[in-house]
């Protein structure tokens, strides 16, 4: 079988999903934060995003991430703490926990933010949400993109719910708008990785070709969930 035809460990329906949220239960959980499977198939979102860069990047570098940010969350004895939590009051943790736990659950939201059956344009209540605090959908994504292309070096853009409002906004690294030391804070609905690992293979350094195939991908069923909650 060929790179392009690896499968990723699982396939979930939309109403399964993998939880991104997950608690840490107590020391001697070996894995007290699991990667979640990717619901999809590496080759699945082709061809926008290849699949020897969805196998490394999930399979090298969130893995990674995922792995240390275990070890870490071990050593520093954080127990019985949702992501969430331990995000709430990250300036009492290392680095290595901000930014290994960053890593850990940005990526598993930006795996569920993209579906090889996504793409269009949102309907219902996100999008009047949209066009209530934006305009229209194209001054959405203008927006969206210009957060995305903005980002010096590595960071995300994100799509958040601030104070009832939606409001795009970027962070640098591996940080999140759930961290308390993060300048714009929000529960965040959506995002995209503009880490170099997530596009160079097929894109190099077009970081706005890549950022413009992103919105084939977009599951706005994911995101409208994310509005509601």
């Amino acid at each position: 079988m060929g790179a392009g035809a690896v499968l990723a460990p699982s396939i979930f329906a939309e109403s399964n999903r993998p939880s991104i949220l997950q608690t840490s239960t107590n020391s001697y959980d070996p894995i007290p934060f699991p990667q979640p499977p990717l619901p999809y198939a590496f080759n699945a979102l082709e061809p926008h995003i290849d699949a020897q860069t969805m196998e490394i990047h999930y399979g090298k570098h969130h893995a990674a991430y995922t792995k240390n940010f275990n070890q870490l969350a071990k050593d520093e004895m954080i127990d019985n703490k949702t992501v969430e939590e331990i995000f709430a009051e990250i300036d009492k943790y290392s680095a290595g926990v901000r930014n290994n736990g960053g890593g850990y659950y940005n990526h598993n939201l930006f795996w569920l933010t993209l579906s090889p059956n996504g793409g269009g344009e949102p309907t219902g209540e996100l999008l009047k949400e949209i066009e209530k605090n934006f305009g229209s959908f194209s001054a959405f994504k203008e927006t969206f993109n210009k957060a995305a292309t903005t980002v010096f070096g590595s960071g995300w853009a994100w799509l958040i719910k601030q104070d009832g409002a939606l409001k795009i906004v970027s962070s640098p690294n591996q940080d999140n708008p759930l961290m308390n030391i993060s300048k714009e804070k929000g529960s965040p609905l959506m995002c995209i990785d503009v880490w170099e690992h997530a596009y160079y293979l097929k894109y190099q350094n077009k970081r706005a070709d890549y950022i413009a195939a992103f919105w084939n991908l977009v599951d706005w069923n994911f995101v409208s969930a994310n509005l509601l909650k």
